[in-house]
């Protein structure tokens, strides 16, 4: 037996338990119904229901038992669960054994009748990361979509220098580059929810050749799809004694890449407030300390941490991956690997969480993102001066702008007025249009349609998540 122990988030070894999980009681109280381990006793006695639910349909045994099933399975608790596998060494037997001993002697036989273990198992687990994903992951990703959509609708006229390659590019705005954002998540969340929703149970047997329901019914395929309707899902198109892996592998992915997403942003972020740039801020709260030695530090600990999260999580898609291998009708080297899956969902979601907190209250240092966009001067039109020069007929433009950038950056004068000076140019320039020469005299102006793109991306994305003028604000 169990030796009794008093057990807390501290005796813990994942800092998913003693860190983020376990001591946030926003967090829990969210993602326990779904990834816990007596989560996972309840999924599973909700596909045994189901069961004898649809047996009584069918006149195989009689309400009154799928009713005692029911109210037995609402008395069974993981602990007793834990306990009994303890003793025979099975998990799911152990779970049927369980539910057994809270119902009457003549409801026990329809338990588990016609079942094998992962008929219960991965049916469970589509069910409840299904239902994870409709209830918390994409409410709190539509509100993170939400945040992102206010930044760059309130900062699309905020004129910042495009960075290519850790160097200055040429000017866009802010609500632009977080525009991009607003696009990748969004597109993330369409796949998350498809992948969701795809999620497929089996309800097949041994080998999924459905060969102990067949003595049973005359219709064994119809008995599948009616007890996991019952469930809100469809059966796998086909399967062993295991549904088909990528469906989950799928579902998976989709959480990778977005967390994939989050990092990335974080990541510029976190650059963005770099002593050097300071574009950017996460409000710093009165007692907040930022280093053990430096206490004039500010650091960006909440973006950091959505990277390092990120960095910790990603590499288990490769387990996903080995997990699609299984020999023949099935074998047990995924049964373990696959209990992990659960603790992506909760580093997901506790990133989407922090930046939910984090985001809406971004500090935006406008007089910083002018002062950078000066630091390389009016050379960051030397894109829009070749453009121009070409437009009017320059037989090599490319070089020539090369050739007076070098000047300009040698001399220290103004590109465009050195390009006014230079006989081979200046003739070009004449035929430019007054809206064609602001550009050039005043680098800010060349932005594109870096504001209008920024509104256009946030108008899709409201539209097609759905989400309300009001949410943005």
């Amino acid at each position: 037996m169990r030796e009794e122990t008093s057990f807390g988030p501290f005796d813990c070894v994942s800092p998913l338990d003693f860190r983020y999980y376990g001591t946030s009681r926003t967090l829990f109280k969210k993602l326990a119904p779904f990834v816990s381990e007596r989560a996972r006793v309840a999924y599973e006695l909700k596909v045994e229901v189901a069961l004898v639910e649809v047996l009584a349909n069918r006149g195989l045994c009689t309400r009154e038992v799928a009713e005692e099933v029911k109210r037995g399975a609402e008395k069974v608790t993981a602990e007793e669960v834990a306990a009994e596998e303890e003793r025979i060494q099975h998990n799911t037997r152990a779970l049927v054994n369980s539910l057994r001993a809270k119902v009457p002697e003549a409801a026990r036989r329809f338990i588990h009748f016609g079942l094998t273990s992962f008929d219960v198992v991965d049916t469970a687990t589509a069910l409840r990361f299904k239902e994870l994903t409709e209830k918390v992951l994409l409410p709190d990703l539509i509100r993170l979509e939400a945040n992102l959509i206010r930044l760059a609708r309130r900062e699309k006229e905020t004129i910042q220098i495009g960075r290519t390659h850790g160097q200055h590019a040429v000017p866009i705005t802010f609500g632009f580059a977080m525009a991009e954002y607003v696009s990748r998540l969004g597109n993330r969340i369409e796949a998350v929810k498809a992948a969701a929703e795809n999620l497929r149970g089996k309800i097949s047997g041994a080998v999924g050749a459905y060969n102990a329901m067949s003595l049973l019914v005359p219709d064994p395929e119809e008995v599948e799809r009616e007890l996991l309707a019952r469930l809100g899902l469809k059966p796998s198109t086909h399967s062993t004694q295991i549904v088909e892996p990528e469906y989950l592998v799928d579902y998976v992915h989709s959480l990778i890449s977005t967390f994939g997403v989050l990092a990335n942003l974080a990541d510029d972020l976190r650059h963005l407030q770099r002593t050097e740039i300071a574009e950017v801020g996460e409000v710093f709260e009165a007692a907040q300390v930022g280093s053990s030695t430096m206490p004039q530090k500010r650091n960006p600990l909440n973006f950091e941490n959505v990277k390092s999260m990120w960095k910790a999580f990603f590499p288990r898609m490769l387990t996903c991956y080995a997990d699609q291998i299984s020999e023949h009708q099935r074998d047990l080297t995924n049964s373990a690997s696959q209990r992990f899956i659960p603790e992506i969902a909760v580093g997901l979601e506790s990133c989407v969480e922090r930046l939910n907190r984090v985001i809406p209250k971004l500090v935006v240092d406008r007089d910083n993102m002018e002062k950078n966009l000066e630091l390389t001067g009016d050379s960051v039109v030397a894109e829009a001066l070749y453009i121009l020069l070409a437009s009017q007929g320059h037989p090599d433009a490319h070089e020539e702008v090369r050739r007076l950038t070098l000047l300009a950056e040698k001399t220290g004068e103004n590109l465009y007025s050195i390009a006014l000076a230079d006989k081979g140019v200046e003739p070009h320039l004449a035929r430019l249009s007054p809206e064609q020469v602001r550009v050039l005299k005043s680098p800010e102006n060349y932005s594109g349609m870096a504001a209008i793109k920024a509104r256009e991306v946030c108008d899709e994305w409201s539209a097609r998540l759905g989400i309300k003028e009001s949410e943005e604000k």
